[in-house]
């Protein structure tokens, strides 16, 4: 006799277990109880491994065997289309998961300074106020804290260049480096990380020039 409840929910226990049999993945990735075929041309195999149609696209599947969708993530290229900027602006989001952090309040000194103008308290000391000249009295061997000093040494740069050309090494060890951009070349990752975090360290940073 079928269990009902007043509201007419089917409460069985063995109801309850093919439910969740649907759809169940295994350890390999694959939908074991997908009745798909997989939709590479001419192949008759199950197709139990899902894949994002497209970057716009990522919960819209086409549906492959392991070989076939192996195939399809080798090629598969994020940024395609997308112009320099915009992947910048995704690599951005992407370092805060898409979450940006919102903007402190200001305090009531910064809005003090704000009523005259200044946004930096700094700026009325003018544009060396931020500098540090070091024990040697000028940029050049100059005294960085430990964080900036290891990022300039993985960014490959001097520590008194300024920031337009601490951008221009970070972009183009980008363009060795990602996998999106040197063909699918994923050895360098470990690097990629560092550089992307020497970046977040230095643009930044007051001790160097805009």
């Amino acid at each position: 006799m079928a269990e009902k409840d007043p509201f007419q929910f089917d409460l069985r226990v063995k109801t309850d277990k093919q439910k969740r049999r649907t759809g169940r993945r295994g350890m390999s990735g694959a939908f074991e109880t997908s009745q798909r075929q997989c939709e590479s041309p001419s192949c008759a195999e199950q197709g139990q491994y899902r894949a994002p149609k497209g970057p716009d696209k990522l919960d819209d599947f086409h549906w492959f065997c392991r070989d076939h969708v192996r195939e399809y993530n080798l090629k598969w290229n994020f940024f395609e289309g997308t112009t320099e900027a915009e992947m910048n602006a995704q690599l951005d989001r992407d370092r805060v998961w898409d979450r940006p952090t919102k903007p402190l309040k200001q305090s009531a000194e910064e809005r003090a300074w704000a009523r005259l103008g200044i946004e930096d308290p700094h700026q009325v000391l003018g544009p060396n106020a931020t500098q540090n000249p070091g024990r040697g009295g000028g940029t050049k061997g100059r005294k960085l804290p430990p964080t900036e000093r290891r990022a300039v040494e993985i960014l490959e740069v001097k520590d008194n260049a300024t920031k337009p050309e601490i951008r221009m090494s970070y972009k183009a060890l980008i363009k060795v480096l990602h996998p999106d951009m040197n063909g699918g070349d994923r050895s360098d990752e470990d690097r990629l990380q560092e550089v992307v975090w020497a970046w977040d360290q230095l643009k930044v940073s007051r001790n160097f020039a805009d």
